[in-house]
């Protein structure tokens, strides 16, 4: 059996592997109950290894194709399972950029490159708890949360004068998990809150799906629009106010002092509470204004990651608030997912404990530093437009003049880009021309070429 395994393509060979045995099974209306070729056969004759047939066979077993007899080797399912055609996804749609298979360059994604992770402490850390902690391999953790962690946790909110009890913190699988909590615990459909335009896109997503009525406060360099806000005040009574507070997702701006100060002004004569959402903390250069340690948690909720940081897949994350609503969000938490991987919150305190958590921190504030102003030097302003210019964190929010959204989507797929469309982070997705670019990203060829092509047409569409 010849299945014309290509090498010189970037699809791995076990997944051509399983491609071709599916389409062969296919084409040939081959009866369940055949047998398949022997691993040794088909490796052979494909010019395979033998672990790669074995994964491929593995696959296919896994997914229902074939079945395997102990003793008589691989035969065709009785039930053979034919593949769904997925449904079609627009080019910007957000979840593409989690494709982790994809070669294309993620220029607006929402993570760090892998090559920035810092993968040795990660490794050391996880081999130490493997090693002196079995109870984390095989054991849930507490619906609060490991209070080593815990405590950890809150060493790290008195550095950026958050001070708060152990008893107010509750550790999340990510920050995503943390708002989810918060929408199920805090809000019923039909209650209204107030979000940031642009803002993000899967706090929008997840409002929606609970009932939540959301109204739109237009972000500025310095944070909400307070006038606007104030009108919106005086018309409604909304119960919430969701907010990033420093690099904020996706215009990277950050809160003014009198901003803030208005803000936390504005929630006690409206009677309304701020979540404020801070997973770039981390990312942080030289003073800012955080309305959690200029409210000490009175009208604030706040929530954090280590996701951003750290690795996007042990997922911990927190979210810090008065002890009774921490409690609640505990039985919420307990009912829907039980506790966080208990394994990945000890090796986050590990990390923390030991000083690496520290030293990655300031190697990727110094990269990142580099990264925003090589970017900002980039985007001439005579062919970009930019929001403002952040003081840290990873993304710009800009777009070309004089150069239509669709062309600049169009010189994107050429060269194997993916954007992050405007309009994505609007909360009912109108059409925008902005992008939101990630700098840690920008630097890399074809990140570099598009800048080019951008340019070069936007001076030709002005001549």
């Amino acid at each position: 059996m010849d299945l014309k395994i290509d090498r010189n393509v970037a699809e791995p060979v076990i997944r051509q592997l399983v491609t071709h045995l599916m389409g062969w099974i296919n084409a040939h209306g081959i009866r369940p109950g055949t047998r398949m070729p022997s691993i040794r056969q088909l490796a052979r004759e494909n010019g395979l290894s033998l672990s790669s047939v074995i994964k491929a066979y593995d696959q296919l077993v896994a997914s229902g194709v074939l079945e395997s007899r102990h003793g008589a080797g691989f035969f065709v399912a009785q039930r053979l399972a034919r593949p769904v055609a997925p449904a079609p996804e627009a080019d910007n749609a957000p979840w593409r950029l989690f494709d982790n298979e994809s070669t294309q360059l993620k220029l607006g994604c929402g993570w760090l490159p892998d090559a920035w992770r810092d993968d040795t402490d990660l490794g050391q850390a996880i081999r130490q708890v493997v090693r002196s902690d079995n109870h984390a391999l095989f054991n849930y953790s507490t619906p609060l949360g490991s209070p080593h962690l815990r405590l950890h946790i809150q060493k790290r909110l008195g550095l950026i004068d958050i001070h708060v009890d152990p008893a107010q913190i509750i550790t999340t699988q990510g920050a995503s998990q943390g708002l989810d909590l918060l929408v199920r615990t805090l809000l019923k459909p039909g209650d209204l809150v107030l979000v940031e335009s642009p803002g993000y896109y899967n706090l929008f997503n997840l409002l929606k799906l609970h009932g939540v009525k959301t109204l739109a406060v237009p972000r500025t360099a310095q944070g909400p629009d307070i006038v606007r806000l104030e009108q919106l005040l005086g018309e409604h009574k909304p119960s919430y106010f969701f907010i990033n507070s420093m690099y904020q997702n996706p215009t990277g701006t950050s809160l003014a002092p009198s901003v803030a100060y208005r803000l936390l002004q504005l929630a006690t004569a409206h009677d309304f509470r701020l979540i404020e959402d801070d997973i770039y903390a981390d990312f942080q250069n030289g003073p800012t204004s955080r309305l959690a340690s200029l409210d000490a948690l009175d009208r604030v909720i706040y929530l954090a990651s280590f996701s951003k940081t750290l690795s996007s897949s042990l997922r911990i994350g927190y979210v810090v608030a008065h002890p009774d609503i921490i409690q609640r969000l505990a039985e919420v938490k307990m009912i829907t997912g039980i506790g966080c991987s208990l394994l990945a919150e000890n090796v986050v305190a590990t990390l923390l404990a030991n000083g690496a958590y520290r030293k990655l921190i300031q190697r990727l504030r110094q990269r990142l530093n580099k990264q925003m102003a090589s970017t900002l030097r980039q985007l001439n302003p005579a062919h970009w437009e930019v929001f403002a210019e952040p003081m840290g964190g990873m993304f710009v929010w800009a777009r070309p003049q004089g150069l239509a959204a669709q062309r600049v989507q169009q010189i994107a797929r050429e060269l194997q880009i993916q954007l992050s469309q405007g309009s994505t982070f609007l909360p009912q997705g109108e059409d925008c021309d902005w992008l939101r670019l990630n700098v840690a990203y920008t630097q890399d060829h074809r990140a570099q070429v598009f800048f080019q092509r951008v340019e070069q047409e936007s001076i030709a569409a002005g001549q």
